[in-house]
């Protein structure tokens, strides 16, 4: 009979005994059917045995191998197992047709059969006596059933696999949840599972300085990300949690002595030879452990002294004090190991795949030198990717864990090749190995190591060669690029400009061609029906409009335009900068009805058809551009249906158009409506209309100016002329410096060289000692070299800007002087200073005549206009007259027509105590003072008197009454008054005014009895100038002397403060400002009429 387990002496294979031994059972049987039909006890005892020894000595070898400390009893000194009394199966001799007999004899002992025993017995028989039998291994009923048990082990997807380890191992696997199938519902349910959370209300979101709302316990059981998520905490809020989530705790230290602790040994189960040992590597990279599994019971089916068992469990990993750990010491580096068998790692049995796979177990080795010590046929692939790793590296030795390199030749058996990474994984000792691979030059020790680094060398060299090639020419193709580009954009922006160059000539020659024929046909026009197109532009340049805070409603400030309207023979359309409201149509509907009223001195008397008259067209191209700061004729000239309007209402009809301050676009829209413009060119106007421009005219007239110095635009020069200027007129204590582009005296500052000029007492001696000829250069000569060396630093120190938002230091200043240029001026050196504003019309046909002539009201600063007091009152009308004709006469000859204002200067000389008279600035463009004055015309029906400087109203129409004799004594009755005063101003400024209607307004005025008289031609009367923030508006009142007019302005402002303002106000205005100038005005007038009445006789 040949040997039934020839099986190889290898550990590993362990796990094939079974199926050896089933497979000599087979032949057994095989060659038990193939014999005469007969069982012959003896030889079946005999097989038996001789397996069972080779089970036994199989066993004892692996037990060895894996311990060499610990060896397992001989099967002969087991104690065997007392079966007692087994029941054998009935068997037929098929040749002689008879049955075993009912007892029967096996090894000596006599067995009953089972039908024997099923047979009933008479009572108080005894049942026959138990006895043993030793049988050499398992039955082969017991090796079927235990088959069976392991098949259910290792295929997790068997319905008897949980219950199996279970009963067998006493594992417990946890229950994995099936997913129940959902049947789709027939119609789906819309609509929200969860209440909604509460959130920041809308108040807190737009104002964060109220108050947070209070927080409920609901809200605050969703947790702090929640609320912040949800706004009810602010986002910045320091949180302090407490008690604190985050707990400090001594972290434990382990003894040193118990990692180098000797493990201790177990005691061996004396029936441990019959147990199936598996063989698995651990996870673990830093130890090694095996786990006591336990023994399959015998099922009470089998019969015979069966061997307990081992089946492997499902992820059962070992524990370092059931087996002995061998550990490398943490000192020793790999390449210093001495090469070990690695017999002792080993670990738990296999685990059970989740995914059904059976996968073959696997075992630590190592790699010594780049070569495997031990083969394993299903990782080679894998394996030669880490031996070749190894060997280019000259790593001496790697522990490699088999698992791991195992799962990785499952993932990579079909994809790309390993990175080291990934091959990396798989080694135990990977500090050590990844220590030595990243060592420089390692690569290049191993086999072909020369011819490694040579084509590395190569390699890098192609790439620096070739990436310096590279990177040239992309350097060279993004040049090339930005040239062309460059160049493309080059040729659009000259084909553009020389676009607009010809469009701009077009448009000049056509407003020339227009100029000249509407200076033929002035005197036709003037005196025919007529429409007058206003555009209040501000054609500043962009920095100063982008410097100027609402800009929009500073161009709106000449409303007063409407009143034009007073000639029947003429139609206004005012351009408006910004949109008006319905409430503020209103309002001027029904100021300008009042023209029937205002001639008849009748209330009743109001002419509704006024408003057909005038047009307030606002350009839809405002909307477009909200946060550009363009001028209105920008605005207009991007607007193609607001052009489109115009020119419908303008057809067949005489028109011309009567800018603000003249702007390029202003050719441009008047070329489109085919109009004329009542202006200079904007070139002209901007040259004449810069403080050097203005001071060429004046010389030109030969009218008095301060002394100063223009067109200053270095440093030098700066110093040099106002070192001069000082030097020839000691007694001016204040020099001022303007900047030549800027608008409304914003660019003007100021220093006091007499109180600051170290020399000038000196100065004043010399000019004494000198006397008359003080004139004369040499005599100043030695004055001028010390004031000059003196000028920089008084400069530096004492200068000082009047607006400082603008201009914050002098040095800020200074900087804007010279890259635009500007003038040195003196300051008038008087304390009493009145400064004065005459507006002026050039015909077109070259006739020019005042229109208006008004004292300057201060209020933010004494060098900025904010309002007007007309008539003047200040200097001879005669004088007056006489340098205004002059001024005009030389913008005349410099071809300049239109509206322009002038501005001078009075105060008494202290020399010779004579008034002075000095022009001080010119602008050329329409003025807010005279659209004031136009308005006080409009309402008061009233003429200027240019040669008395009067202005008289109609004398009022008298009931007819019997004449009476005028007894002895009695005074004659004095005519009527109809001299009028004006005081009037469009910057009126003040917050809070945006929190009160304009309804609620003039109802307020009208309690505090602030109106207009129709019928005496006095009172106060509104511009509204800002529909919606309603910040801004302009005011006039009109009385019978000017000490009236500048007190009823005075208590207007005062009441408006004193309703609409709290104590604390907060908010900005210029009432109070102007209050006092208006008061410091309102006693000048006063002390000089009660002097007037003394001089009388």
């Amino acid at each position: 009979m040949p040997m039934m387990t020839e099986v190889e002496a290898r550990p590993e294979e362990v796990g094939q005994i079974l199926l050896k031994v089933q497979d000599d059972l087979r032949q057994l049987r095989e060659k038990l059917t193939q014999s005469d039909g007969t069982i012959n006890i003896t030889d079946l005892e005999s097989a038996l045995a001789r397996t069972e020894e080779g089970l036994q000595q199989r066993t004892e070898q692996v037990i060895n191998q894996y311990n060499n400390q610990i060896q397992t009893l001989s099967h002969s000194d087991a104690t065997g197992f007392n079966y007692g009394n087994v029941a054998l199966e009935t068997t037929w001799d098929l040749k002689a047709q008879t049955k075993t007999p009912d007892v029967q004899t096996i090894a000596g002992n006599q067995y009953l059969t089972r039908e024997k025993l099923r047979q009933p017995k008479p009572p108080g028989t005894l049942l026959p006596k138990r006895q043993s039998m030793q049988i050499g291994g398992p039955t082969p009923g017991q090796q079927s059933k235990h088959m069976l048990t392991l098949r259910h082990v290792l295929n997790p997807q068997s319905k008897d696999n949980r219950q199996t380890l279970n009963d067998n191992f006493n594992i417990q696997l946890p229950l994995i949840p099936q997913k129940p199938d959902h049947k789709p519902y027939s119609k789906p349910l819309m609509g929200s599972t969860i209440e909604p959370l509460a959130v920041l209300p809308r108040a807190n979101r737009v104002d964060p300085q109220l108050a947070p709302p209070p927080i409920s316990e609901d809200d605050a059981r969703k947790g702090i990300l929640s609320l912040l998520e949800r706004g009810l905490i602010p986002a910045a809020a320091q949180l302090t949690l407490d008690p604190s989530p985050v707990r400090q705790k001594m972290a434990p230290l382990h003894d040193p002595k118990v990692k180098t602790k000797p493990p201790q040994q177990s005691e061996m189960n004396p029936r441990l030879a019959g147990i199936k040992l598996d063989i698995i590597a651990k996870q673990a990279s830093d130890a090694d452990s095996v786990t006591n599994v336990p023994v399959v019971p015998p099922h009470p089916s089998s019969a015979g002294g069966s061997t307990h068992t081992r089946t492997p469990s499902a992820k059962t990993r070992a524990t370092s004090a059931s087996v002995p750990v061998i550990k490398t010491p943490a000192t020793v580096k790999t390449y210093e190991i001495a090469l070990q068998p690695l017999d002792h790692y080993y670990g738990p049995p296999p685990t059970t795949p989740a995914s059904g796979d059976i996968k073959q177990l696997s075992h630590r080795f190592a790699i010594q030198n780049g070569k495997v010590r031990e083969t394993s046929s299903d990782i080679v692939t894998i394996m030669k990717y880490l031996e070749k790793m190894l060997a280019d590296y000259i790593v001496p030795i790697a522990f490699i864990n088999g698992d791991k390199l195992a799962d990785l030749s499952l993932e990579f058996e079909l994809e790309q090749p390993p990175t080291y990474d990934d091959l990396l994984t798989c080694v135990v000792n990977r500090d050590d190995v990844e220590s030595l691979m990243r060592r420089p030059g390692r690569r290049y020790k191993g086999p072909n190591g020369r011819e490694v680094a040579a084509t590395h060398i190569q390699a890098s060299w192609r790439m620096f060669r070739d990436r310096s090639q590279y990177l040239e020419y992309r350097r060279r193709k993004w040049a090339a690029g930005v040239i062309a580009i460059s160049w493309i954009m080059h040729i659009k922006m000259a084909k553009v400009r020389l676009q607009l160059k010809t469009a701009r000539d077009d448009h000049l020659e056509g407003f020339r061609r227009r100029a000249k024929k509407f200076a033929m046909s002035w005197d036709r026009i003037k005196n025919s029906q007529r429409v007058i197109i206003h555009l209040p532009s501000l054609g500043l340049s962009q920095e100063i409009r982008d410097s100027i805070h609402e800009f929009g409603i500073r161009q709106n400030t000449q409303m007063a335009r409407l009143c034009d309207i007073r000639d029947p023979n003429v139609d206004v359309i005012f351009i408006s900068p910004v949109p008006l409201s319905e409430e503020t149509r209103q309002y001027y509907s029904k100021l300008l009805g009042l023209k029937a009223a205002i001639d008849s001195g009748n209330v009743e008397d109001q002419d509704e058809t006024m408003s057909e008259r005038y047009k307030i067209i606002t350009p839809d191209a405002i909307k477009s551009f909200p946060t550009h700061r363009m001028c209105l004729s920008t605005l207009l000239k991007y607007s193609p249906r607001t052009m489109t309007r115009i020119k419908h209402l303008i057809k067949g009809r005489e028109a011309y158009i009567v800018s603000s301050v003249p702007h390029k676009d202003d050719l441009a829209i008047a070329d489109m409506l085919d109009v004329p413009i009542l202006s200079p060119e904007p070139e002209v106007a901007h040259l004449y209309s810069t403080k050097s421009g203005c001071k060429r005219i004046f010389a030109s007239a030969n009218v008095e100016v301060p002394p100063s110095e223009y067109d200053v635009y270095s440093l030098g020069q700066l110093h040099e002329c106002l070192a001069q200027l000082v030097t020839e007129n000691l007694l001016v204590t204040r020099w001022l410096f303007k900047l030549d582009d800027e608008f409304d005296g914003r660019g003007i500052a100021y220093c006091d060289i007499s109180k600051h000029l170290p020399c000038y007492n000196w100065a004043l001696k010399e000019c004494r000692r000198y006397g008359e000829k003080w004139s004369k250069k040499w005599a100043q000569e030695a004055a001028y070299i010390k004031i000059h060396a003196e000028i920089p630093d008084v400069l530096a120190e004492h200068a000082m800007p009047v607006h400082t938002e603008l201009y914050p230091t002098w040095e800020k200043f200074l900087d804007a002087f010279l890259s635009q240029g500007g003038v040195i001026e003196a300051c008038p050196p008087s304390d009493s200073i009145t400064t004065l504003t005459v507006d002026m019309l050039i015909e077109p046909n070259g006739k020019y005549n005042i229109l208006s002539l008004g004292d300057q009201i201060h209020a933010e600063t004494p060098f900025s206009c904010w309002g007007v007091s007309i008539p003047q009152s200040s200097v001879e009308p005669e004088t007056l007259n006489t340098a205004c004709n002059k001024v005009a006469e030389a913008c005349k000859s410099r071809g300049i027509i239109g509206y322009f204002a002038i501005d001078f200067v009075t105060f008494i000389d202290s020399k010779n105590m004579e008034q002075k008279l000095w022009a001080l600035d010119l602008s050329l463009h329409y003025s807010d003072s005279l659209a004031m004055f136009q308005l006080m015309s409009y309402v008061s029906n009233g003429r200027l008197d240019i040669q008395t400087h009067e202005f008289h109203v109609p004398k009022p129409q008298q009931e007819h009454r019997p004449r009476r004799r005028r007894l002895a004594g009695q005074a004659a009755e004095q005519p009527p008054n109809t001299n009028r005063f004006g005081v009037m101003s469009t910057q009126l400024l003040h917050t809070n005014l945006a929190v009160v209607h304009y309804s609620v307004f003039f109802q307020m005025c009208r309690a505090h009895g602030i109106g207009y008289d129709i019928k005496e031609k006095q009172g106060s009367v509104f511009t509204l100038i800002d529909s919606f923030n309603r910040e801004r508006l302009g005011m006039l009142t009109i009385g019978d002397n000017l000490q009236g007019a500048l007190a009823t302005f005075a208590r207007n402002l005062s009441v408006i403060h004193q309703e609409i303002s709290a104590p604390n106000m907060q908010g900005q205005t210029n009432f109070k400002n102007a209050i006092e100038d208006v008061e410091g005005i309102l006693g000048t007038t006063i002390q000089n009429a009660e002097e007037a009445d003394d001089e009388e006789p």
